[in-house]
């Protein structure tokens, strides 16, 4: 079985490669899977799995604790790895880091549905969040919108985005950090949250018309980035509607009759496959980054492909 490490990962993947991968992947067969999760907010135990159909299969296993950031050292909130299985020979065949895996494809995920989901002419993006992804999307989102013209980082710690404030610059980016997040969330033009948060960072009342709302932090019940008003009165969208049917974005705003499951117009797999589909200027969208082991598998696929060529 093939190890392969993070920095392998990054030696053969870049925005247009795993794009164009997770593309190809929403033109077919729809995944079978399920996951698992037990523990609670300090500390708990994920695993999801998926079959392929025509591609193979896959498994995540991940530990997740958010109060390794507060180690000193600091150690990682998220240690994980993804296991790919064969399509024809059904054997496990790779083994990925899965914190590398999970920083391209949820970038990527977010970023697939935005080349529809947001306008074309955005200028300004607002990134929340300080951790890998968060990073990963600012980057994904400066690819497929050569528009933007500036971006906005905001976190409740924001020293913590001296690192990622400088890598960005470097890229001569022009690039600002922000205390006041409804003054910058009235701002943007996309708005792309990465923060975990329990009670809504974003407010829906200073979310202008047009814009583009990008949910990626919150997986559990309890995990809400944008309130409920963000909600009310948008076109709602989903990369996997089981997935994000569980996630508090989605789930906290139907159990308060704010909008009703059939008010979610597409997941990725329909947005992919709806040539016809459009958005006018004005429209807000809202976007449940909900992740789903699949995503793992087509992009730790394009990596295994990639390395042996």
């Amino acid at each position: 079985m093939q190890i392969v490490t993070a920095q392998q990962i990054r030696s053969v993947l870049d925005w247009t490669g795993v794009l164009d991968a997770l593309r190809a992947g929403h033109a077919g067969a729809r995944p079978i899977g399920g996951s698992y999760f037990v523990g609670d907010a300090g500390f708990g135990l994920f695993s999801r799995g998926v079959i392929l159909p025509g591609k193979g299969a896959g498994f995540k296993v991940a530990s997740l604790c958010p109060g390794n950031q507060f180690a000193s050292p600091a150690r990682p909130t998220e240690q994980s790895a993804f296991l790919v299985v064969d399509e024809h020979s059904r054997s496990l065949v790779a083994m990925l880091d899965g914190p590398e895996i999970t920083r391209w494809k949820t970038a990527a995920d977010s970023a697939l549905a935005a080349t529809k989901l947001s306008r074309e002419d955005s200028e300004v993006l607002l990134v929340l969040g300080a951790g890998p992804v968060a990073l990963a999307l600012a980057e994904v989102y400066l690819h497929i919108r050569p528009s933007l013209r500036e971006v906005l980082l905001w976190n409740r710690t924001l020293s913590k985005l001296d690192e990622m404030r400088a890598i960005l610059e470097s890229r001569d980016v022009r690039v600002r950090v922000v205390e006041d997040l409804d003054a910058a969330v009235a701002r943007a033009d996309i708005v792309t949250a990465a923060t975990g948060a329990a009670t809504p960072v974003i407010r829906g009342e200073r979310v202008r018309p047009g814009t583009h709302v990008d949910l990626v932090g919150g997986y559990r019940p309890d995990m809400q980035e944008a309130d409920c008003d963000a909600l009310r009165g948008a076109r709602i969208f989903v990369d996997d509607r089981e997935n994000a049917s569980v996630s508090g974005d989605i789930l906290i705003p139907m159990q308060a009759q704010v909008i009703q499951a059939q008010q979610i117009e597409a997941d990725l797999f329909e947005l992919c496959q709806d040539t016809a589909f459009h958005r006018e200027a004005a429209d807000r969208t809202v976007y449940k980054n909900a992740g789903g082991a699949y995503l793992d598998l087509l992009v730790s696929q394009y990596v295994v492909e990639r390395s042996r060529s």
